[in-house]
């Protein structure tokens, strides 16, 4: 028998030579399909599906939704106030006061809420002047000139609070004290700056 080819389907087709006679393992070759397949028509066998589940909401797993960083809390955790950013007349984005060169973490605060936390491996002067000035290929600090210039457009100005925590030991591993506190503040708070803040 000859196999049609164009109105039929392969299940059909597969199930027409079988009723001639011939035995699986010839289906398979003459039609260019797995064993498997033929097998599975042939003793009725549906293709194996994936029951969809569907959760119900009381089902989901709730969101933790994180709170948003205060002042307070940042004042209390050693944080101080080292300047703020301002549009200077030239519409340039700059802080009004002189910056540590110190390693540490620092925060953009506007109404007492913490916009964005950071690290200063190479020093908080050097990482801050990068946002008033970045380079082409600095996305965060293109990203935060952006945003600050944004934000600053109206009038006002956002503070600037650091902190210079120690580096410390575990199991006599070193651990970078700044690092860590930045990270466990992203991991803990809102913070609408921060890309890693949202995960």
């Amino acid at each position: 028998m000859e196999v049609e080819t164009d109105n039929t389907t392969i299940s059909s087709q597969i199930r027409a030579l079988a009723a001639e006679g011939m035995a699986t393992a010839e289906i398979a070759r003459r039609l260019g399909i797995r064993y498997q397949h033929a097998y599975n028509v042939l003793k009725g066998v549906d293709r194996p599906s994936v029951p969809s589940v569907r959760l119900e909401k009381s089902m989901a797993p709730p969101r933790t939704v994180k709170p948003p960083l205060p002042l307070s809390v940042l004042i209390d955790g050693g944080f101080t106030l080292a300047g703020r950013w301002m549009m200077s007349p030239a519409d340039e984005l700059v802080v009004d006061l002189p910056l540590p060169k110190e390693v540490g973490v620092y925060a953009f605060v506007k109404d007492n809420i913490a916009l964005y936390v950071g690290v200063a491996t190479m020093g908080i002067s050097k990482r801050l002047y990068f946002y008033g000035r970045p380079g082409i290929s600095q996305r965060t600090s293109l990203r935060l000139n952006k945003t600050l210039k944004a934000e600053l457009a109206g009038a006002g100005s956002i503070e600037i609070y650091i902190a210079t925590p120690p580096d410390l030991e575990w199991n006599g591993l070193p651990v970078h004290g700044s690092a860590g506190l930045e990270l466990g503040l992203i991991k803990k708070y809102a913070l609408p700056w921060n890309m890693r803040s949202a995960g």
